[in-house]
């Protein structure tokens, strides 16, 4: 019986710009799988895996053999209905990155709680982002299918604003007592929040669009929320660090321009801000460092072992997930046009930040 698949390809220039390609699947080659995706996160985020494809390298996590137009990655859940790996049986189910589209086929090979993408294109990728967990290996699960969805919205997201804060704390917050967190209503910034709000005599003051300012406010882990255009009204007398989700280059600016050198550190981590304005090459105070999340993985590791690791950041993860239900409405959308739709409106800054929005291209 032939496999039919439906893909949403987008613009690799005009990201706004999508289509939806069916294709007949081929026979699976020795050593592949082939996964069924059952339904993916589709957040400000994933907009960013877009807007930052080339430069980082998503758009060659699932090439589309189409100049022009790319397969975003996105974080959900897919089962294996087709093996011709040995050792890998169809049946199971995985946690991990899946193009926007109905199947999708891989080169795998077993892992300790999993599986690892061992397609020649991936190679090149940080071993995190080629990892698969097997839902009965999974050290962060969550039965149920209100936990599946928000750990697809939330799950990557917390865990980089988990390992920046713990970046910081490691860095004795460069001297600060203040950190300003650029884009403060997106699910990464909150999630940072979170765990900072938890330090002791760390000030947390998140800077947020008018718009999402009440909501900020309302989500009770920053001390003082303001607008961009609140920036210095900010008191600039103590030393303090940045995060920026932002990715704007105006804002980032008026921080920089601000506080000078008393900003300590400024690292840079998103682009929610999409269609802003690059940063401008030279800026008064530090230098904007990106935060590279699999290198404090590395280090976390080295320092507490893996199973260390894996039990601070899944009671961490567990924690933010069951606070989520306090503010995080999950909406689902079914089916191709429907998916499109989505995309639209997250890429044009249209969703809500109280709203997580899991996507399945089945109607």
């Amino acid at each position: 019986m032939t496999t039919r698949n439906i893909t949403l390809q987008v613009n690799r220039a005009a990201h706004a710009e999508t289509r939806l390609r069916e294709s007949e699947m081929p026979e699976l080659a020795a050593g592949q799988v082939r996964f069924r995706i059952e339904r993916f996160a589709l957040t400000a985020n994933t907009v960013t895996y877009a807007t930052t494809g080339d430069a980082l390298g998503y758009w060659d996590f699932f090439p589309s053999g189409e100049t022009g137009w790319g397969c975003v990655p996105a974080m959900g859940w897919a089962e294996i209905v087709e093996s011709r790996h040995p050792e890998v049986p169809a049946g199971g189910r995985y946690y991990g990155w899946f193009p926007m589209a109905r199947y999708v086929d891989m080169m795998v090979a077993p892992s300790a709680d999993g599986l690892r993408d061992e397609g020649p294109h991936r190679a090149a990728h940080a071993p995190v982002y080629r990892a698969y967990t097997a839902t009965d290996r999974d050290v962060f699960y969550q039965a149920g299918s209100d936990a599946e969805d928000r750990h697809a919205l939330l799950r990557g997201l917390f865990i980089t604003g988990w390992l920046a804060e713990d970046y910081f704390a490691d860095n004795a917050w460069f001297g600060a007592e203040r950190v300003l967190v650029l884009s403060a209503s997106s699910k990464t910034a909150i999630g940072f929040a979170r765990c900072a709000d938890q330090r002791p005599r760390i000030e947390v003051i998140g800077v947020t669009a008018a718009r999402n300012h009440a909501f900020t406010h309302g989500l009770g882990c920053y001390d003082e929320v303001v607008e961009y255009g609140g920036i210095a009204t900010i008191p600039p007398g103590s030393p303090v660090v940045s995060i920026d989700m932002a990715g704007s280059g105006p804002v980032l600016a008026a921080v920089h321009g601000h506080f000078g050198d008393q900003l300590k550190h400024s690292m840079a981590v998103g682009l929610s801000h999409h269609d802003a304005p690059s940063r401008a090459a030279s800026l008064p105070g530090p230098k904007p460092a990106f935060f590279f999340a699999p290198a404090q993985v590395k280090k976390r590791v080295q320092d507490w072992g893996l199973r260390g690791y894996q039990e601070r950041t899944a009671a961490a993860l567990g924690d933010f997930v069951v606070w989520s239900r306090e503010w995080l409405q999950v909406q689902h959308s079914h089916g191709p046009s429907a998916a499109a739709a989505t995309w639209r409106e997250v890429h044009a800054g249209r969703a809500e930040p109280a709203t997580g929005n899991v996507v399945s291209l089945w109607d």
